[in-house]
């Protein structure tokens, strides 16, 4: 029987994946009450729980399956994982650092199984988990204090720990894909790729996905126009000091909508030597901090994207819904993925 990197190599060689939309903008559609995020464990927690969206897989499954549902019914192929905060750094603001291990382990298994039921539905469209890992909360590379610009909140070494925790729990959960994203600090992104190595070291699982490797997704987000990250780097920095590791791709998200962020996405399609990505945010914010751009208009404007041969993965990030990716998946059907340059050498010589 076919193993799912072998199934999902060969879909994204064939067409473009569509990824799911944005996690926050649904699971703040049901209003939730601080009870909502608490277990029967968590019932007498001496801090608030609200807004701790990772934790809902535990107390709330319910939910986070039905959003799985919602993108996988409006035409996504990959689905992620419930984890963007699913570190111990992260969770430490909770107090519950403890429970890192289970939310990605549940989160996981969470979107497994919906994947799962939807591949059985349709075996010629399969689905597919990506376990998210997100930034974290501190950053490697700056001092969170002005006046000690020398100072750092984190090491390298204190985020490889948390992020190697977070990749056992998301591959032993039945992650199908490792997605590392939202990255402002390339060196946060170096010490995730790190873990994941060394995870993968001591698993046995080869790197390369072409050798049977659980693929390796990386997406960075350029915070302004500027064209760089928060950390200073420019898209063609970012891209080299993260092309040591044979990723499956490399690409864009948050912060920016589709229109602002085709210049530096160009820059990845010319010189990625990957599959390239793209889920841009769903225009940029109002003055209320609230997403206006509706599906049809983010589509109008992600069709540049696609008619330049851009993408091999195009989802949404803040502000999106199953609306958008119902939008962009039916629009994606009618454009061809962007190919590598060694398919292009083996069609050449086809």
């Amino acid at each position: 029987m076919q193993n799912r990197t072998e199934t999902l190599l060969q879909q994204i060689s064939r067409r473009i994946l569509i990824l799911d939309g944005a996690m926050g903008t649904m699971i703040q559609r049901y209003n939730l009450t601080e009870e909502d995020f608490r277990t029967p464990e968590l019932a007498s927690h001496h801090k608030s729980l609200k807004g701790n969206n990772d934790l809902l897989s535990l107390s709330r499954p319910d939910i986070i399956k039905q959003i799985h549902r919602e993108y996988l019914e409006a035409g996504a192929d990959i689905i992620e994982t419930n984890t963007f905060s699913g570190t111990t750094i992260a969770q430490e603001d909770y107090g519950l650092s403890h429970l890192a291990y289970a939310i990605n382990f549940e989160s996981a298994k969470l979107a497994r199984e919906v994947a799962e039921e939807f591949t059985a539905k349709d075996p010629s469209k399969p689905r597919f988990v990506a376990g998210a890992i997100g930034p974290t909360n501190k950053t490697a590379s700056l001092s969170p204090d002005v006046n000690d610009p020398g100072y750092r909140a984190i090491t390298f070494d204190q985020l490889a720990e948390a992020y190697s925790e977070q990749v056992r729990g998301l591959l032993d959960g039945g992650s199908d894909i490792i997605l590392v994203e939202t990255i402002f600090d390339t060196l946060n992104a170096k010490a995730a790729l790190y873990a994941i190595q060394d995870v993968y070291e001591q698993r046995g699982i080869p790197l390369d996905p072409k050798e049977g490797g659980i693929p390796i997704m990386i997406s960075g987000t350029i915070t302004d126009a500027s064209g760089r990250t928060l950390s200073g780097q420019t898209t063609e920095a970012f891209l080299i000091s993260i092309s040591h590791v044979p990723l499956l791709s490399v690409g864009l998200n948050c912060a920016l909508g589709a229109k602002e962020l085709r210049p530096y996405l160009k820059v990845l399609a010319q010189k990625a030597p990957f599959y390239v990505s793209a889920y841009p945010n769903a225009g940029l914010p109002n003055e209320f901090g609230q997403y206006d751009q509706g599906a049809n208009e983010m589509a109008d404007q992600v069709r540049d994207f696609l008619k330049e041969g851009m993408l091999n993965i195009l989802g949404g990030c803040c502000g999106t819904t199953p609306d958008h990716i119902r939008a962009l998946a039916h629009m994606a059907e009618n454009f061809q993925p962007r190919k590598l340059q060694e398919e292009i050498k083996e069609e050449a010589l086809d």
